[in-house]
This record gives C-alpha cells, sequence and structure tokens, in this order.
C-alpha cells in the first residue's frame, strides 16, 4: 500500500515509476520540471508531492484489456494519496472512455482527466506540480477551515473535471463544489439537491450524466 508521507518528493520534484524513462511524456518534463525515476513505486506513475499522485492511462493499456482497472481499484482500497487519473482518449481509445470515466468518477469517486496524447499529459502534470508547490507554499497559520475550503475549490484537476459535464460552465462548476464539495458527493447528489443549486434544466442534464 502507499500512503500519504511513504514516498519523500522534495519541494518541486516530481518522482516517477521506472517504467516511464525514455517515454514521450518523460522526456517532455526534462527541463521543464526536476524529475527523477525510481523503481518499486508499484501502482503509482508520478509522485507530484507526499500526498498527490498521478495514474497515467496510455492509449495501449485502454486497448489492452481490463488490467487498467484492476490497477485503479487496489490503488482506491490501498491508499490514503490523492490519486489523480489521466487518460489518453484518442480516436482508438475513445470507444472506451466511458467505461473509464464510470468507473474513475462514479464508482471510484476520484479526479478523470482526459488527453490526447502523451505531450498534452505532461504539460497537465507540470500544471499540477505548480498548484502543489503553491498549496505547500500557502501560510499555515491562517484559518484551518477557510484554507481547507480554499484549496479544495482552486484545485484545477477537480474543477476541470466538473466543468467537463455537459451544461456546467466555470461558474456553475465552483458553485457545485461550494455546495457539496466534492466530485464523490456531487455524484451521490439528489435530482431535488441540484436543482437548489443549478436549476431545473442542467440539474436533470447534471443527474442523466
Amino acid at each position: 500500500p502507499v500512503t500519504e508521507g511513504s514516498i519523500v518528493v522534495p519541494y518541486g520534484h516530481v518522482v516517477g515509476n521506472e517504467k516511464w524513462r525514455g517515454s514521450e511524456v518523460a522526456q517532455r518534463l526534462q527541463g521543464k520540471i526536476r524529475l527523477t525515476f525510481e523503481d518499486g513505486l508499484g501502482l503509482v506513475d508520478f509522485h507530484l508531492s507526499n500526498r498527490t499522485c498521478i495514474l497515467l492511462i496510455s492509449e495501449a493499456d485502454l486497448v489492452a484489456g481490463d488490467e487498467f482497472k484492476r490497477r485503479l481499484v487496489r490503488f482506491r482500497n490501498a491508499s490514503s494519496l490523492r490519486g489523480i487519473v489521466i487518460v489518453e482518449k484518442t480516436q482508438i481509445s475513445d470507444q472506451y472512455y466511458l467505461g473509464v470515466q464510470k468507473l474513475v468518477v462514479l464508482e471510484l469517486g476520484m479526479v478523470l482527466l482526459p488527453v490526447a496524447n502523451q505531450g498534452e499529459a505532461s504539460q497537465l502534470i507540470i500544471q499540477l506540480v505548480s498548484f502543489c508547490v503553491r498549496e505547500l507554499s500557502r501560510d499555515r497559520g491562517a484559518n484551518p477551515f477557510l484554507h481547507k475550503q480554499r484549496a479544495q475549490l482552486a484545485e484545477p484537476a477537480v474543477l476541470q473535471t466538473v466543468q467537463q459535464i455537459p451544461g456546467v460552465g466555470k461558474t456553475k462548476a465552483l458553485r457545485l463544489l461550494q455546495q457539496f464539495g466534492s466530485i464523490h458527493r456531487l455524484c451521490n447528489a439528489s435530482i431535488n439537491e441540484l436543482e437548489e443549486v443549478v436549476g431545473q434544466a442542467v440539474a436533470q442534464q447534471l443527474y442523466t450524466f
């Protein structure tokens, strides 16, 4: 099991799984961030901080079968880390995407971010590293409740995921996250609870999705 604090990630670094050495995503990260590789990261592909990590599902993983699903379920059951799933959604893998979305977002309650290729995946990882650095740099002396709320609402990965729902833009996504606090709670909200936040028409779209 990989738990929070079990991997030490130096400030502003990314620790990558050895299996990604020489890959396109690793090559594009080199020079942009400080990237080191380690064996024995198990289910995790990239550690962004001591508590946030990336599970990267490639086009090849999607086409090859269900092994990636078992990996995600094992991670969710065994880890206390904040796991973000990045999936390569291409013309070839598009047919599998809805199944991945249902598993990751609805069943496991994790953040899912689709990318067109490994180049986009590397850009996203760089953005998320910047967020992790900003989060660690914040004044820890602030009101812990306000800090937690700010961090949650500002999390770009969560906000981007909610904005992918049909009919939901940035404003509605922020309102939904303020009301429900997490994607998992949002997924389990009743249609009446959704209507109170976004109105009847969007609530119906959201509930169906």
